[in-house]
């Protein structure tokens, strides 16, 4: 009961956090130099290994999908499959998840060794308020740049279906795309634009939220970085169901 009751009041605080840095999200001053480096930070910084995976996860999607719709003479519609299965689901979880081990670790092992290194406390004691200066311009930044990720891990993953599907499996070019567009419409890359801009706040809240609380040294921080990547990973795919239950119940 000691451990339910104390994962409960963890993400009791968890949530408090993130209301906490919410309302200094709208309060004054905007530092938008930290706002863009985290920005390139973690836009930039993960944008090749969230194109690497893209890339494979598209090939490897088009192999499974030719190889199963082959049976009922369907090939053509591989294609669909590949653009709608990275709008909807692979694109927005993979690139969070990418997200989440690259730039969430990074974030939560930063503000982890502030903060046993007494850096934030330095800090509350000038009168600069750390969730203002360190965890804001994070969650916004993350927020911000995993539309923009799941975008590329989308685009690259299709042109890596498109190259199997054609130049592998031997997909007719015009049937590949035509049911691409017959198949999707603004309503799934809503969905999965929705999907990211969610895991972003939510990796970013966790990761930074890891951090602050961080305690006990280099192995506390370290603990700390392996709690954040753990459940951030258990929230994105938790989310990733419940958005898809309200969106098609």
């Amino acid at each position: 009961m000691g451990r339910i009751r104390a994962a409960f009041e963890d993400l009791g605080n968890l949530v408090l956090f993130f209301f906490e840095t919410l309302a200094w999200a709208v309060r004054p001053p905007l530092r938008l130099e930290l706002l863009v480096q985290q920005m390139a930070a973690i836009g930039v910084g993960s944008s090749f290994i969230v194109a690497v995976t893209g890339l494979f996860a598209g090939m490897v999607l088009a192999l499974q999908g030719n190889y199963a719709m082959r049976q009922f003479g369907a090939e053509g519609y591989v294609g669909g499959f590949v653009a709608i299965s990275l709008i909807r689901e692979l694109g927005p979880v993979f690139t969070a998840l990418m997200v989440t081990g690259r730039s969430g670790s990074a974030i939560t092992t930063e503000l982890g060794t502030m903060r046993v290194t007494e850096q934030i406390d330095a800090m509350e004691s000038m009168a600069v308020n750390p969730v203002h200066y360190l965890a804001v311009p994070r969650v916004l930044a993350a927020t911000l740049m995993m539309p923009v990720l799941d975008v590329l891990f989308t685009g690259v993953g299709y042109l890596g279906g498109y190259l199997i599907g054609t130049g592998v499996s031997g997909i007719p070019p015009g049937p590949y795309l035509d049911h691409t567009q017959s198949m999707l419409d603004v309503g799934d890359l809503g969905h999965g634009l929705l999907k990211a801009v969610i895991f972003g706040t939510v990796v970013s809240t966790i990761a930074t939220y890891r951090g602050f609380h961080a305690s006990g040294g280099a192995r506390g921080v370290g603990e700390a970085t392996t709690r954040a990547v753990v459940w951030s990973s258990v929230a994105i795919l938790v989310l990733d169901y419940v958005i898809t239950f309200l969106a098609i119940g």
